[in-house]
């Protein structure tokens, strides 16, 4: 994959690194969590930039952040910059470029963390687009009104670009505008820099005046437009975090489609990065998965299922049910109304039914709780039943205590189990007993307190 990602990019050997703009303070976010850390589909936008230059195969990444950020994106092991008066991206570039040491050979990828919906592909194509000499961007057609700068054309080649601020009414009416991603020669970026003047509408240093440097240079800047302009669209406020967050989903979720998981209402599933679903799973509406689960084949999920941080095998049936932190073994359904949470173990071919909570439990194969119970730090044996309201009473007030049903039991209705208990292979409790007491192999027990039946 890296070897083909370095031929797709541009000349092979020549050293690739990115600038990614995330200083900005994103003040429309009304937060007080700085912007890029905003999350869509259970990751920052960061992130998601972050990943895009990682899969383009950019051989090295610094951030540009502002004091706020700069501790929070270091905790993720990124390197970064900061930017401390926001004085425009001309000058998040040049602050950047005096951290990282001259390659007169290299080349240099700009690009911005507000950006989720950018794909490793358009990164790709621009810097396979710039040359030794030449720069590249990328360029979008969008819809009029626009914020985004326009793009000026002199045939082929980008003469100039337009901020909003500084337009006339002629480059107002142009539809081609500019994502704010460049490729350039690391001497060239590092010469025009130098030469950025803030005398514009906003007193900044616009990295955009490059371009019209690089032509008057004599060098060409080549636009690389991008299929639909969603991909570039920055996020600005969560109006359009919200929009981001559904296109992204609905390309997560088409991923998926494409592997052979059949989802029958993409807009009302919601799924994250870095899953792993089976083949002929069906997932419903109104189901969210996240945290690197993992689905297997031939599953039915939903509808309205939540499944985090959870291991589902082949041929399991999961509805209207909550599964975080646990493993469920093939064969197995689960719900409608069942919650499996905090490391619980259902081994396969089990069965959980109406509102049922299993927690810090294991069960082996077979065994089944049809209805209404709470099976709370027990180990549950092979093909045992548990009755409708039954209870493992695990908390004594102060510590958590396990409860330990053996193969082939039967555990009547309305059944609390006051643990520690141990109950025996095949043994039996009547309906409403109170086991205060362990039940040796094959014993029968009913009462309050359980008592042995005669």
């Amino acid at each position: 994959m890296e070897e083909r990602r370095e031929r797709e990019r541009g000349d092979p050997g020549v050293i690739v690194r990115a600038i990614l703009l995330a200083a900005g303070k994103g003040t429309r976010m009304k937060s007080a969590r700085p912007k890029v850390l905003h999350e869509l589909c259970g990751r920052s936008m960061l992130w998601y930039a972050l990943a895009a230059l990682r899969e383009a195969g950019i051989d090295e990444i610094v951030v540009v952040t502002n004091p706020e950020l700069d501790p929070e994106v270091r905790a993720l092991g990124v390197r970064t910059v900061v930017q401390a008066e926001q004085l425009g991206t001309g000058h998040a570039v040049r602050v950047a470029l005096e951290a990282l040491e001259p390659r007169a050979d290299g080349r240099i990828l700009v690009t911005n963390g507000d950006m989720p919906l950018v794909r490793a592909e358009t990164l790709v194509r621009v810097l396979a687009a710039a040359g030794e000499h030449d720069i590249s961007l990328v360029t979008a057609r969008m819809p009029l009104p626009s914020n985004f700068g326009r793009i000026v054309r002199e045939g082929e080649r980008v003469a100039r670009i337009v901020e909003l601020r500084d337009a006339d009414d002629r480059e107002r009416a142009i539809d081609e505008m500019n994502a704010g991603i460049y490729a350039f020669p690391e001497t060239h970026l590092r010469d025009v820099v130098s030469k950025l003047r803030n005398d514009n509408a906003q007193r900044e240093y616009y990295l955009t005046d490059a371009i019209a440097h690089a032509a008057a240079a004599g060098r060409h800047a080549l636009p690389v437009t991008v299929e639909t302009f969603e991909e570039v669209l920055g996020v600005n406020d969560r109006s359009e975090l919200a929009r981001a967050r559904a296109a992204m989903n609905r390309r997560i979720c088409e991923r998926h489609m494409l592997a052979g998981v059949t989802i029958i209402d993409p807009a009302t599933t919601y799924l994250e990065p870095e899953l792993t679903i089976g083949i002929d799973t069906v997932i419903y509406p109104g189901t969210s998965i996240s945290l690197q689960s993992i689905v297997g084949s031939r599953c039915t999920i939903g509808p309205h299922a939540r499944i985090s941080d959870a291991r589902i095998g082949d041929d399991v049936s999961v509805r209207e049910s909550v599964v975080v932190e646990s493993e469920i073994g093939a064969g197995s359904t689960v719900g409608p109304f069942a919650h499996v949470r905090g490391h619980a173990v259902l081994v396969g071919d089990n069965r959980v039914g109406n509102f049922v909570e299993i927690k810090n439990s294991r069960y082996e194969r077979g065994a089944k709780s049809a209805h209404l119970s709470y099976l709370g730090d027990a180990e549950i044996g092979e093909e045992s039943n548990i009755g409708a309201g039954t209870i493992t009473c695990n908390y004594d007030g102060k510590k958590k205590h396990r409860t330990k049903i053996g193969r082939d039991v039967s555990i009547g209705s309305n059944t609390s189990i006051v643990a520690p208990r141990t109950i025996g292979d095949g043994a039996l409790t009547g309906a409403g007993s109170v086991v205060t007491k362990d039940i040796e192999p094959g014993g029968r027990v009913a009462g309050n307190p359980a008592r042995p039946l005669p």
